[in-house]
This record gives C-alpha cells, sequence and structure tokens, in this order.
C-alpha cells in the first residue's frame, strides 16, 4: 500500500480484509437475488412474448425511433452551442468590476437558475408561442447555461490569486489575464463537473415529448401506448433506457480523452526544460584583464 493511502486511514488486517471479502460477496449475492427477481417477474408478466417485441421488426417503428433519436441530439447539440456562450458570458459579468454588470448578471443568472425548467418550456411554448424545438431548446440552455456560469465563476475564483497577480504585474489587461492564464488553469477542475451539467442536458431533452416534440422519448411512448402490439411498455423502456445510458457514457468517455489530451498537452505541462543553474568560479570576463 503507498504511503499516500496509508496516511488516510489505517491499513487493514487480515480479519477486516475477510469481514471486507464477506461484506463483497454477500452485496453480489443481494444484487443477483434482485437480477433475478426482476427476470422472473419479467416473464411472470409476459413481457418477452413475440407479441410485444414484433413492433422493433417493422421498418416503420424503427424509423421512429431513429428520427427521434435524431431529433433528441438536434435538440442536444443547440443546447451545447447556445449554453456554453451563455455561461462564458454571464460568468464574465459575474466576475466584472461593475457593480452594476454583476449585480444584473447575478440576477440573471439566480433567476432561471432557481426556476423549474418545465415551467420555463411550458411558459415558452404556450405564452410566446414558440415552436416546440424553439422552446425546449430556450427552456435548456437557460437553465443549463446558468448552472454552467456558476461553475466557470467558481472554476476561475479556484485558482490561486498569484496567478491574477502574475499576470497583471506582466502587463497584462483582465480580458488577457482571464484568457491565457486563469481560464487555463480552471479548465481542468471545472471539465468534470461541465460534463456533468450536459449529461443532464441530455437527459432533459425527454422533457419535451410534454410540448409534443417528437424526440427519442416521445417515439418510445407512442410505441409502448400502441394497442396493436399489446402496449410493450417495458420492452420500450429496454430499448430505450440503454440508448440514453449509452450517450451518456460517450459523454463521460470525451470528456476523459479530452483531459488526456490537455495533460499531454505542452501548454498544460509548461513550457522548453530549463537548464540547471551551474556554480563558476573567477573573475566576471568583463573583469579579467
Amino acid at each position: 500500500m503507498s504511503t499516500e493511502a496509508s496516511a488516510l486511514y489505517d491499513a487493514p488486517g487480515p480479519r477486516a480484509l475477510a469481514r471486507h471479502r464477506l461484506y463483497g460477496l454477500l452485496a453480489a449475492l443481494a444484487l443477483a437475488a434482485l437480477l433475478g427477481w426482476l427476470v422472473v417477474e419479467l416473464f411472470d408478466t409476459h413481457q418477452f412474448t413475440a407479441e410485444k417485441w414484433t413492433a422493433f421488426q417493422y421498418r416503420g417503428i424503427q424509423e421512429l425511433l431513429l428520427r427521434g433519436l435524431a431529433n433528441t441530439l438536434k435538440a442536444f447539440g443547440w443546447t451545447v452551442l447556445l449554453a456554453l456562450p451563455f455561461a462564458a458570458l454571464f460568468a464574465a459579468g459575474r466576475l466584472s468590476e461593475h457593480t452594476a454588470v454583476r449585480r444584473i448578471s447575478g440576477a440573471v443568472v439566480e433567476f432561471f437558475r432557481a426556476m423549474p425548467l418545465l415551467v420555463m418550456i411550458f411558459f415558452i411554448f404556450v405564452a410566446l408561442k414558440a415552436d416546440p424545438l424553439q422552446a425546449l431548446v430556450a427552456g435548456l440552455v437557460l437553465y443549463n447555461g446558468s448552472v454552467l456560469a456558476e461553475v466557470l465563476r467558481a472554476g476561475v475564483l479556484a485558482v490561486p490569486a498569484g496567478q491574477r497577480e502574475a499576470g497583471y504585474a506582466l502587463g497584462m489587461r483582465k480580458t488577457q489575464v482571464m484568457a491565457y492564464v486563469l481560464v487555463p488553469q480552471a479548465n481542468r477542475a471545472m471539465l468534470p463537473s461541465i460534463i456533468s451539467q450536459l449529461v443532464v442536458a441530455l437527459k432533459d431533452t425527454s422533457l419535451g415529448f410534454l410540448i409534443t416534440y417528437e424526440e427519442f422519448l416521445h417515439a418510445g411512448k407512442l410505441i409502448a401506448t400502441n394497442l396493436d402490439y399489446g402496449l410493450p411498455f417495458i420492452p420500450v423502456v429496454m430499448v430505450v433506457a440503454p440508448v440514453y445510458i449509452g450517450l451518456c457514457l460517450l459523454l463521460s468517455w470525451l470528456a476523459r480523452t479530452v483531459e488526456r489530451h490537455g495533460r499531454r498537452s505542452p501548454k498544460t505541462r509548461g513550457g522548453a526544460p530549463v537548464a540547471p543553474a551551474e556554480a563558476v568560479t573567477g573573475l566576471p570576463p568583463d573583469a579579467q584583464g
């Protein structure tokens, strides 16, 4: 065991290790029993009968699901494209030295962060008579952009104050200090929180079915409530849920890839190595002769 790990807690002895193995075995058996019970219940309720799975063989159903998935990705893409600039703008506003700008930005961020997302989507869709896609994207941008603004602000403030002062000492302006000193150092700390919020935004696109936006969940709902296929609710869940999980895992993988690339980048590792100083004896060249 490493010194760093042992400094945090005492290394478990043989009896503690045996208890940990027993707890792990009991937990694995409990999960296996739960999974077995779930499979038995699905068979008892006839969820694996051919009638409930026949729908997925038809080309029209497959095209409906693919069209819904494409609409989900479209809404998510627009949300990311607009939410990140929104977050950067209002994070900069909250960090502004001008009191009026700081207070207005803070009021906007706190209002949309506290407002329920579904209420914003319905308000934009009903009161402003927006298109379903526009209403969904606008609600997602306002909410997730406000949350991301706080993430960006907290990441910048987490950088040691000496970095900011060093930038000013080199004659940089505030925007240069922010762009070249603070933000690059805060990126690594902010990236997990940014990706987590983007995963939330991806899952929240499913709220679009409440305003008749034909996204992936809406397509699944149309299939699940179809009497011709025996109301295949559970089979639809078993098809739709893994797709959402896979998309979220893909975002997490992308975040890890970007983080590894950032660690290998010369900009984050530092510049060229500096040669060690050597002791020089004797008089300087100007003093000789």
